[in-house]
């Protein structure tokens, strides 16, 4: 069965109608472009999927990376992929020109590589992670880091990680033991231990780039004594020509429930003499610095998990669309023929949850990719912070809402293929399995939820919180003006109100009670804002489906106008309501949780 990867037309209208893109070329950083190059991007990218990672999607699951004691083997196919994506520019999308980017706008690259995500899985992540380090290293590393480690990265020679965490302290950073000691030259040397490092080790490129995270030997306990090193599997030389090995080993690999195409490894760094490491900045600022890949992995990981039920929705569409069984119940004929299966109101529900889920998902996280390019290259300086403001807040909601909806979309989708959703003849269990991994990495769903309720939400008076919120009136009140939209603007504006009273009970309680009572139940904070947040989405692109209907479109239009608001309507109709119940027990501070015993289990 042949199904789309991603929906053309979606798309367009979330690029050039919802989040209006082509008003970026009015940015110095993109006069080199114009629709017509951005569309041309996109369908490349279209064409790299289809013609190197489609053909090896399955195979990518269900021959996974393994270890022979010596080295990591993956299908020779993945570097044939991943080579085509290098020498088409993608890996350095939004770079600049003279690091061999593509410099385009990260929205329209967002875009274009949700083909090769979808296509690819994660066997895009080694390209991914690659950039994000590379990002860092521009932003906070010395020229010699940039000259020596970010150009060969760049063009695709080295690719990047992020080893943070280790065995014994999993997410807690502040108790790692991975330690540095500064050598005559100038240099450390690093050793210890880091486990569940995505794309650690392979033979995709010449060398990986580690961006480690250790303690300087007399460092600060926790996290204020945290430095970041980069430290390489193999050294360089002066001419950029690959040197010793530098005391990185392999220890072995995770064998994953999905998101097979990428390694997940263990590393033991500096068994012997210690593996060499150039200081990243200052000593003792290595997390600050490292929140810079770890914010835009967040991006990453909510843009993956929205692409992934995408795929998954767009297949089961197709699905049911094809698959004749049953009668309508009010049809008593047995004669009569079957009907698809997309006819049936439960199955309706099943795909319009599912769309709702998706599409809600994917503008959240292109919101937060146009964000991200704001507070960079927005004409004035006030712009540019405001987008910072709100980017700050919100990167929780990002990675959280996509990564916890995500699944449950894909979810929807094998229950529509039924029992052939549940067989591997279909890749609908496969989408399942590898969205399942992102409410995990990149901070769990209940990090994420602790760090918006008590870190993100009083910061700087609540600035971000407030300045989202202004946001979110800004589209109510516009709304209005629209009849068949009144009652879900009125909705959001009821919604909001809930939300503020919950926000303003929890903000005197962590200050006058007891705090670990008061954020037991963060999750559903997050789960709630982020619900509030698809909901303002849905309301934005409710309106721009009104505008488009009012000027009469062709029927394949109208047909997609529609299908918006009847997805903004089922989304206002069983989603947003749910906010109400986590509102109560947020507010009354339900202790259910709390207060049970580790012996009562």
């Amino acid at each position: 069965m042949t199904a789309p990867m991603m929906n053309e037309r979606d798309l367009e209208f979330m690029l050039y109608e919802l989040f209006d893109s082509e008003s970026l070329l009015e940015r110095a950083r993109y006069q080199d472009h114009d629709r017509l190059t951005f569309n041309q991007a996109i369908n490349t990218a279209k064409t790299l999927a289809e013609k190197y990672f489609l053909p090896i999607r399955q195979k990518l699951d269900t021959q996974q990376p393994h270890f022979d004691g010596k080295k990591v083997h993956l299908i020779p196919e993945l570097k044939v992929a991943i080579d085509a994506v290098i020498e088409s520019g993608f890996s350095s999308a939004t770079a600049d020109y003279e690091l061999m980017g593509m410099q385009l706008p990260p929205i329209v690259a967002s875009a274009a590589n949700a083909y090769l995500f979808a296509a690819g899985g994660t066997g895009m992540g080694y390209t991914a992670l690659t950039s994000a380090n590379a990002n860092l290293l521009q932003t906070y590393g010395s020229e010699s880091l940039i000259n020596q480690w970010v150009k060969p990265m760049r063009s695709g020679r080295f690719a990047g990680t992020m080893a943070m965490t280790e065995p014994g302290s999993g997410s807690g950073l502040a108790d790692l033991t991975t330690s540095a000691v500064k050598s005559q030259d100038g240099n450390y040397k690093i050793s210890g231990n880091k486990i569940f490092i995505s794309g650690g080790d392979h033979d995709l490129t010449e060398n990986i780039v580690h961006l480690v995270l250790a303690r300087v030997k007399g460092a600060p306990q926790g996290i204020k004594g945290i430095s970041l090193f980069v430290v390489p599997k193999y050294l360089v030389n002066d001419d950029g020509s690959i040197g010793a090995e530098n005391e990185v080993a392999l220890a072995g690999l995770f064998h994953k429930m999905g998101g097979r195409a990428q390694t997940s490894t263990a590393l033991n760094f500096g068994e012997k003499n210690g593996a060499v490491g150039y200081l990243v900045g200052q000593e003792n600022h290595g997390l600050k610095y490292m929140f810079h890949m770890m914010n835009e992995a967040r991006i990453m990981i909510g843009t993956s998990a929205a692409i992934t039920a995408l795929v998954g929705y767009h297949y089961s569409v197709d699905y049911a669309k094809e698959r004749p069984q049953g009668r309508l119940p009010s049809c008593k004929d047995p004669h009569s023929p079957m009907i698809n299966i997309i006819e049936h109101a439960d199955v309706k529900r099943m795909l319009l949850a599912q769309k709702s889920y998706a599409e809600g998902a994917f503008a959240l996280v292109l919101y937060g990719t146009q964000l991200s390019d704001d507070e960079k290259t927005a004409d004035t300086e006030q712009a540019r912070k405001q987008a910072h403001l709100l980017l700050d807040f919100l990167t929780p909601i990002i990675k959280t809402w996509p990564s916890e909806y995500g699944p449950k979309a894909n979810d929807l989708a094998i229950q529509v293929l039924a029992g052939h959703g549940y067989i591997n003849e279909h890749p609908v269990e496969m989408f399942y399995r590898d969205n399942r991994l992102n409410p995990i990495h990149e901070g769990t769903t209940c990090i994420q939820s602790l760090d918006l309720l008590a870190r993100k939400l009083p910061m700087n008076n609540q600035a971000g919180y407030l300045a989202t919120l202004a946001e979110i009136d800004k589209t109510v009140q516009v709304a209005t003006e629209y009849a068949n939209l009144r009652c879900y603007s009125e909705a959001l504006e009821s919604a909001v109100t809930s939300l503020k009273q919950t926000t303003n009970m929890l903000l005197h309680a962590m200050s006058t009670q007891n705090i670990d009572l008061v954020l037991s139940n963060s999750v559903k904070y997050i789960e709630l804002f982020g619900h509030i947040m698809i909901a303002w989405l849905w309301l934005k692109q409710g309106i721009v489906a009104t505008k488009a209907l009012a000027e009469q479109p062709p029927l394949s239009d109208k047909n997609f106008y529609q299908g918006k608001l009847q997805a903004l309507q089922y989304f206002y109709r069983f989603e947003l309501p749910l906010i109400y119940h986590w509102s109560i027990i947020l507010s009354e501070m339900d202790n259910t949780c709390y207060e049970m015993k580790t012996d009562w289990f």
